[in-house]
C-alpha cells in the first residue's frame, strides 16, 4: 500500500514537472527573466525540493549501505546546491542589473552543479545501483577514492566558470586541482567497471551506449583539464561556440546517451539500433558545426554561407530519431 501511495506520488511529480518545464519553454524565449517566467522557474525548483524530500524519506532501509545510492543522494544534493542561483538572480537584478559578472556567474553556478552534480553524479549513481542488484562487487577502496576525488572536482571545478572575470591566479589552482580530480576520479570509475561488464546481461547496443558515454565523459573531462590554462578559458569566453560545443557534448553526449542506456535496459522505452543511429549521426554532425564556428571566428576563416540553416537541418536529425524511438514503441503498446 505505502509503495503505491509513493508510487503515485511520484507520478504527481513527474507531471508537475513537465508542466513547469513546458512553461519555461514557453516563456524565458520570448520574455526572458521576467513575471512568467520566473513564477515557472520558482514553480520548478519547489517541485524539485518535494522530488528530494519525497525520495529521502522513502528510501528502503535495505539500501542503505549502497554505494549507488550513496551517489544518488550527492546527486540531490548538489541539485538543492544549484538552486542558489535562480534564487540569487533576483536579488542580482535588483541590485546590479543584468549586466552585472554576477548575474552571469550566478547563472554559470545553476549551470555547473546541475551538470556536473545533480545529473552526471545521478548517471553514475543508477549505474551502480544496477551493477549491485546484480551482486556484482564494487570495490570499497576504488569507489571511496571516486567518490571523494569526484566531489572535489565537483566543488572545484565550478572556478573554471569564474576563469572569463581575470581573477587572481589561486583561483586558476582551485580549477585546476578540480578538473585533475575529476579526472582522476574518471579514472578510478573506468577501473572499477572495466573488467566487470560481463556480469551484467547487455545486449550490443547497451555496451556501445556505455562506451559512447565513457568516451564523451572522456572528452569532457580533458576539455574542462585544458580551460585551466589562460589561454583555453579566455578562448572559451571568447569564442562563445565553444563553450555551445562543450554543453552540447556534456547534454546530448554524456547525460542523454546514458538516459537512452538506461531506458532501453529497464525497458521504459526501447531504443533501436536505426534510431539511435540517426540520433548520434544528428549529435556528431551538430558537434561539429558548432565547434567549425568557433575554430573559424578563432583562427580568423570565413564562416560559409548556410552554416546556421545546414546547422538547423542536422538538428532534425535528433528530432526525428526521437520520433522514430517514440512511434515504435507506441506501437507496441
Amino acid at each position: 500500500m505505502e509503495k503505491k501511495k509513493s508510487s503515485r506520488t511520484y507520478k504527481r511529480i513527474f507531471w508537475c514537472t513537465q508542466a513547469t518545464l513546458i512553461g519555461m519553454l514557453l516563456t524565458f524565449p520570448f520574455q526572458g527573466y521576467a513575471l512568467l517566467s520566473i513564477v515557472f522557474s520558482t514553480l520548478f525548483l519547489i517541485v524539485s525540493y518535494v522530488y528530494a524530500y519525497h525520495f529521502w524519506k522513502n528510501i528502503d532501509p535495505k539500501y542503505e549501505q549502497s554505494k549507488g545510492l550513496k551517489c544518488a543522494k550527492a546527486a540531490l544534493i548538489y541539485m538543492m546546491i544549484s538552486s542558489l542561483g535562480p534564487w540569487a538572480l533576483g536579488a542580482i537584478m535588483n541590485s546590479l542589473g543584468p549586466q552585472s559578472i554576477w548575474y552571469q556567474l550566478a547563472i554559470y553556478f545553476y549551470l555547473h552543479f546541475q551538470y556536473n552534480g545533480w545529473m552526471i553524479l545521478a548517471v553514475v549513481g543508477i549505474f551502480l545501483f544496477v551493477w549491485e542488484q546484480y551482486g556484482l562487487e564494487i570495490p570499497k577502496k576504488p569507489f571511496t577514492h571516486f567518490f571523494l576525488n569526484f566531489n572535489l572536482g565537483i566543488v572545484f571545478t565550478f572556478f573554471l566558470s569564474t576563469l572569463w572575470t581575470k581573477p587572481s591566479f589561486g583561483f586558476y589552482t582551485l580549477a585546476g586541482l578540480g578538473a585533475v580530480a575529476q579526472l582522476y576520479a574518471f579514472a578510478c570509475l573506468w577501473g572499477m567497471i572495466k573488467n566487470l561488464f560481463h556480469g551484467l546481461p547487455l545486449t550490443k547496443l547497451q555496451t556501445l551506449l556505455i562506451k559512447l558515454v565513457v568516451a564523451m565523459g572522456l572528452i569532457k573531462m580533458v576539455l574542462q583539464l585544458l580551460t585551466v590554462l589562460p589561454y583555453f578559458s579566455t578562448m572559451a569566453a571568447t569564442y562563445l561556440d565553444f563553450t555551445i560545443g562543450y554543453l552540447h557534448l556534456t547534454f546530448l553526449g554524456v547525460i542523454s546517451m546514458a538516459l537512452f542506456f538506461f531506458m532501453d535496459y529497464f525497458e521504459l522505452l526501447r531504443i533501436s539500433t536505426k534510431s539511435f543511429s540517426w540520433y548520434f549521426l544528428g549529435f556528431i554532425l551538430t558537434e561539429t558545426l558548432i565547434f567549425y564556428k568557433g575554430i573559424a571566428a578563432w583562427q580568423g576563416w570565413v564562416i560559409f554561407d548556410g552554416q546556421a540553416t545546414l546547422l538547423s537541418w542536422t538538428s532534425v536529425l535528433i528530432a526525428i530519431s526521437i520520433a522514430m524511438m517514440l512511434i515504435k514503441n507506441r506501437s507496441k503498446t
